[in-house]
């Protein structure tokens, strides 16, 4: 990595970490703003909650085509300065629809921030040190959205508008301060790694469709998603009041579990995951977070004591944070990897849509499942966790050896092109 690219990339790693702080300070509480504190009632509450998914639906299609033809830099800034006006708003906003418009710029602001970044990750970065740097992002946002939170709820008080005024004030500042920390940033261009597919000048949706390996990456991706992340705050949670019988300062003990196992083992699982094959790292997560679910089924089918239960459940939350840890460094990078030259936005920007739908669609479905069917829950993601490990293991097949595992690109025998990897869109399934 050059001096250049080691510059930027710490001015990322910062713009990482406000965003997530950003993120983590105002959105835990939307929900008690606009229903209790602003008075609109639980369903503008919900429908301010559908708006942010809504919002990122709609812009992360035409935010992948607008990184590849204007760059990641001029998309993030205008991603930032749209959700700083939305975040002002909103502490301004006193009716219905002002909330709704402003909950819509905010959350499509904040859409668009990730790939942005993501595709900046990736031109600082080389096919070695890539992991990484995810690696990196993914600590920094999760220490980002838990700082956050907890200072937010520090200056919350749900008595005065004003307070809650200023909180999302402050958000807009943090916005508009990192649209002055990345507009210094000097994006070089990266080296490519060996063997990923050629360049296109199109960068059409049809061309994306067409990779094969991408497809199997998105599916896999969306399974990912709705298993794990998509159940945290709906399914999981419901599950947990209703059949194990967790309070609720259980529930944020496991969240915290969840958050302490992602801040203490991602760089020590980082060294053991670089030299793996990315398929079975990700196929192994698949069987940890199996181990998981069979842990909250005892919690709450298990029969045991409350305390059992509780320790359970709280493992659940830990085991679900040493999968993430260990895909931090895994799956994103492999998206770029999978991106023809010049096309890591587009590519990171589709994967942000997989990622979006899965979080809509995983709380709708598992919430009422956890909540009232218990046992057809548990077994249900269990078998999506055994299914990852499948998928992970069929995509396999269709990646290169240097996209499967970056550390054989060092090797004497792929730098010098003595074997050349087949075509990943021509891999046998």
């Amino acid at each position: 990595m050059t001096r250049a690219m080691g510059a930027a990339m710490r001015r990322i790693h910062v713009g990482n970490a406000l965003s997530a702080f950003g993120l983590g300070f105002t959105v835990p509480y939307l929900y008690v703003y606009v229903a209790q504190v602003r008075g609109l009632g639980a369903v503008t509450a919900g429908l301010v909650l559908a708006v942010f998914a809504v919002a990122a639906l709609v812009v992360l299609p035409f935010a992948g085509r607008a990184i590849v033809r204007r760059g990641p830099l001029p998309v993030l800034l205008a991603a930032l300065v749209t959700a700083a006006v939305g975040a002002l708003s909103l502490g301004l906003a006193g009716n219905a629809t002002a909330v709704l418009l402003s909950a819509a710029a905010l959350g499509a602001g904040q859409a668009v921030m990730q790939p942005a970044l993501a595709t900046m990750i990736v031109d600082c970065s080389t096919a070695e040190t890539r992991s990484r740097a995810f690696a990196m992002q993914f600590f920094l946002q999760n220490l980002g959205l838990g700082v956050g939170g907890l200072i937010g709820g520090h200056l919350v008080d749900t008595t005065r508008v004003s307070s809650f005024t200023l909180l999302f004030a402050i958000e807009a500042a943090i916005f508009l301060l990192l649209v002055v920390v990345m507009a210094t940033v000097r994006m070089p261009r990266s080296p490519r790694i060996e063997g990923a597919p050629g360049q296109s000048a199109k960068g059409s949706w049809k061309q994306l469709l067409g990779n094969r390996a991408m497809v199997q990456l998105s599916v896999l991706g969306f399974v990912l998603f709705f298993a794990c992340y998509g159940q945290f705050e709906g399914g999981l949670a419901a599950y947990g009041v209703e059949a194990a019988g967790i309070s609720t300062s259980a529930l944020g003990t496991a969240l915290a579990a969840n958050t302490a196992m992602i801040v203490v083992a991602q760089f020590a699982v980082l060294r053991f995951v670089e030299r793996r094959r990315r398929s079975r790292v990700i196929a192994a997560v698949g069987l940890i977070w199996a181990v998981a679910w069979i842990a909250a089924g005892y919690a709450g089918l298990g029969h045991g004591s409350q305390e059992m239960a509780t320790a359970a459940f709280v493992s659940t939350y830990a085991l679900f944070g040493l999968g993430e840890a260990m895909l931090s460094p895994t799956v994103a990078p492999l998206v770029a990897d999978l991106a023809p030259t010049g096309l890591a936005g587009q590519y990171n920007s589709a994967f942000a849509l997989v990622k979006q739908l899965a979080l809509a669609v995983g709380p709708a479905i598992g919430g009422p499942m956890g909540a009232a069917l218990h046992a057809p829950y548990i077994v249900t993601f269990l078998l999506f966790s055994l299914g990852i490990t499948y998928l992970a293991l069929r995509l396999g097949r269709r990646l290169t050896p240097v996209q499967d595992q970056p550390s054989l690109a060092r090797s004497r025998v792929v730098a010098t092109g003595a074997a050349t990897p087949a075509d990943p869109a021509h891999a046998p399934a």
